[in-house]
């Protein structure tokens, strides 16, 4: 089972027991995070698609740790001006393991169906 999941403006595809990097999240280490915008679900040979999003899913996850990526140098240069700056940037991010992909509660539906027979 699978899902792909929209968070910090992008989408990503979990599975239970993934390890992913978002970008800074404000959780602290060790605590659960939900993420209730899943676009797809995917169990074995079905599969849901969301208008825009899946009804009832949810995806937990537990916060890892927080880090900052590899640094990447910002060169900026005009040729025969004598303009150049130098910066660099790390960007950080939250690493999630994820840990279940939730199912809407059956119950709900079941006792639904009940009521409309018994009336």
């Amino acid at each position: 089972m699978y899902a792909i999941i929209e968070a910090c403006g992008k989408q990503y595809k979990v599975t239970k027991g993934d390890v992913v990097f978002f970008e800074k999240l404000d959780a602290e280490e060790g605590k659960k995070v939900t993420f209730d915008n899943v676009v797809l679900v995917s169990d074995e040979d079905k599969v849901q698609v969301g208008n825009p999003y899946v009804k009832g899913f949810k995806v937990e996850g537990k916060v890892v740790s927080h880090g900052k990526g590899k640094k990447i140098v910002v060169f900026k240069y005009k040729a025969k001006k004598n303009y150049r700056r130098k910066q660099g940037h790390r960007q950080p991010y939250t690493k999630v393991e994820i840990t279940a992909i939730k199912k809407p509660a059956a119950k709900k539906t079941a006792e639904k169906a009940e009521e409309k027979v018994e009336e």
